[in-house]
């Protein structure tokens, strides 16, 4: 990676960078699910009911609860489908933990993004967190293009193409710059991640 000083500086401000990290197979994209296009506190308090259903971590056990038990974890309609969806998917054997970790980053993220409600973001969020890729950078999230106008002096938030191409210098470290761009974020605004919520 490119030395950025901005970047470079964050954890003297911030203080030293969390390493989170999330499971690997389906507990880890179902996480994915549960944080799309919501806060963190609300993310990790539907996760917390969520992860205590019985079965609810296991494609088969998920495939078994109601819609009303999922919906009482605070799931929504689409997203009690699409965790529907992610279940099949490994039952019918189209994702499978393995094999996905075996794909690079492309092949994975397209492989993962064939199951109804797991798009790019879903993806490469997963990637980055429970499978450990170096070079993964979500740039369609809303968090790091805040973070990186607040670094960057930018007047207005870069749209997720603008993103990608300010992240470019980073790679092969983009990963990396992510997770310093959302430690940034969580400074400045005092939000906590996902992770930093109680089970």
């Amino acid at each position: 990676m490119v030395l950025d000083p901005d970047l470079a500086a964050i954890e003297v401000r911030a203080g030293a960078l969390p390493w989170r990290s999330r499971p690997a197979g389906f507990p880890g994209l179902l996480q994915a699910i549960v944080g799309q296009q919501i806060s963190n506190q609300a993310a990790a308090a539907i996760w917390g009911r969520l992860r205590v259903l019985p079965g609810a971590l296991e494609p088969a056990g998920l495939a078994a609860l109601s819609d009303a038990a999922l919906r009482g974890a605070g799931l929504s309609r689409p997203k009690v489908a699409h965790a529907r969806s992610l279940a099949a998917a490994f039952l019918d054997g189209t994702l499978e933990q393995g094999h996905l970790a075996g794909l690079d980053d492309e092949a994975a993220i397209a492989m993962i993004a064939t199951v109804r409600g797991m798009g790019r973001w879903s993806a490469e969020v997963y990637l980055l967190f429970a499978l450990g890729r170096h070079d993964v950078f979500p740039a369609a999230d809303l968090a790091l293009a805040a973070a990186a106008a607040d670094l960057k002096g930018l007047k207005v938030r870069p749209t997720a193409v603008e993103l990608r191409a300010l992240a470019e210098p980073w790679r092969p470290a983009r990963a990396l710059a992510a997770r310093l761009l959302w430690h940034h974020w969580r400074h400045v605004t005092g939000r906590p991640a996902m992770d930093d919520f109680p089970a």
